[in-house]
């Protein structure tokens, strides 16, 4: 059963282009070593009449957009093996490093929402 890992994270608007980069890099990490897909879309229509706001849920700052990111593993057993080989990856940890300092970190990592989920319906 394929596994997804999700993440929703807040990103100012001016670091979009910085971030579209840093993820691209990412997601060919991601995907040298196993994972199936990479996705990472930017809020368009997150104000849906009836239903909790995304802005609600994040709380964006003035100046942010909403990111709502997914990356698709065969299994949870895949999607273990293949986290620990990015996370071992020194590309990996060059962008972290870069993430550190406040002055070049393209958003808080400590503002992002992660999980991995089970896949319960695919059609």
């Amino acid at each position: 059963m394929p596994y997804v890992d999700g993440f929703v994270l807040p990103i100012p608007k001016k670091n979009l282009a910085a971030y579209r980069r840093m993820s691209r890099a990412a997601g060919k990490i991601w995907r040298e070593h196993g994972a199936l897909q990479y996705v990472e879309a930017v809020a368009d229509d997150i104000d849906v009449k009836g239903c909790v706001s995304f802005k609600k849920l994040v709380k964006p700052k003035a100046g942010e957009t909403i990111m709502f990111s997914w990356i698709v593993f065969k299994s949870r057993k895949d999607r273990d093996r293949i986290n620990a080989k990015v996370i071992a990856d020194p590309r990996l940890a060059k962008m972290m490093s870069v993430m550190q300092d406040p002055k070049t970190r393209v958003f808080d990592v400590r503002r992002m929402s992660v999980g991995g989920f089970k896949y319960l319906v695919s059609v």
